[in-house]
């Protein structure tokens, strides 16, 4: 490993690595262990270079964006942590916008809307990066991120990069072809119509955040929503019970339910909660008691929407 850290030093400079590396400061729920070596490159050839170097070394790599919708162990990760850094917005056209995978989903929101370029003012409040809102297909409401995707620019593990069009990434709820792939977002192009207002997109950006400040438990550490929502296609739902995984959480009488520090929010059931003390083992216990109790209570089987991060065992 230390012959890698030099590697990797000389590829991104040594501000930009960390050996045992806190990574709960990292997370939106600020619980977890430290990394074996964290990894911080600016650009999409540092990136390219970091992962051929850890792979040459067989040590594994592991993906951190913004730090929402994961939970990393309390003992932490084993090898190296990508967590690209900076990247820029910029246009590719006078319809499309390139955004860097490091730009958070917020400063792509900014950008566009101060050049009355619409189509993403009300995604703003959305934690996370452009990269992990391709990881996870990220949704909000009734539109999915993918929805807004004309190509994404991947990297294989293997170094190959590739131009891949939005219907060739598989996009579905909650999920990517990334996720099976495991290749990594380098940057995305989001189709834009120009000539807006901006005054009227801030108008749409100021009501999307109003409403999940009146819908989500924003004060308090948490991941974003934990489990998918049912699908009705596979997924009997009770009758009078909306497809819903946070109004299957809340008849089975679980808002509030805490374990150590981690609580299911009273504002969104679909929100697990940290009051500054909870362990990642102690959420990790709270999601599996959601589960079960919905599965007991109404045969319905919750899937994870959270990504479980690190050593476990």
């Amino acid at each position: 490993m230390t012959s890698l850290v030099g590697t990797l030093t000389a590829i991104v400079g040594a501000e930009a690595v960390t050996t045992d590396a806190p990574l709960a400061p990292l997370t939106t729920f600020k619980v977890g262990g430290p990394a074996d070596v964290l990894v911080e490159p600016a650009t999409a050839d540092q990136v390219a270079a970091v992962v051929k170097a850890a792979r040459e070394a067989g040590v594994p790599v592991t993906l951190l964006g913004g730090g929402s919708n994961v939970l990393v162990s309390d003992r932490g990760i084993r090898g190296v942590v990508l967590r690209p850094r900076r990247g820029e917005v910029r246009p590719l056209g006078p319809a499309l916008v390139r955004a860097d995978a490091a730009v958070t989903i917020n400063g792509l929101v900014r950008w566009t809307i101060a050049r009355g370029l619409a189509g993403l003012e009300a995604w703003a409040g959305t934690p996370g990066t452009v990269g992990g809102a391709i990881h996870g297909n990220a949704h909000w409401r009734q539109t999915n991120i993918g929805d807004l995707v004309d190509s994404v620019r991947l990297l294989r593990l293997d170094g190959t990069v590739l131009q891949v069009p939005a219907d060739r990434m598989a996009f579905d709820y909650d999920q990517s072809r990334i996720q099976q792939t495991h290749e990594i977002v380098l940057w995305a192009a989001f189709r834009v119509t120009p000539g807006a207002d901006p005054a009227a997109l801030r108008e749409t950006a100021r009501a999307s955040l109003a409403f999940r400040k009146r819908t989500q438990p924003l004060a308090s550490p948490s991941a974003g929503c934990i489990f998918q929502n049912p699908n009705t296609a596979r997924d009997a739902v009770p009758e009078g019970i909306p497809a819903s995984a946070g109004a299957l959480i809340d008849r089975a009488g679980l808002k509030g339910r805490a374990i150590g520090g981690a609580s299911v929010s009273t504002a969104h059931a679909n929100f697990i909660v940290n009051d500054g003390t909870a362990t990642a083992a102690g959420i990790r216990a709270l999601v599996t008691l959601c589960r079960d109790t919905v599965r007991e209570r109404f045969g319905v089987t919750l899937r994870d929407e959270i990504v479980m991060l690190g050593d476990w065992a």
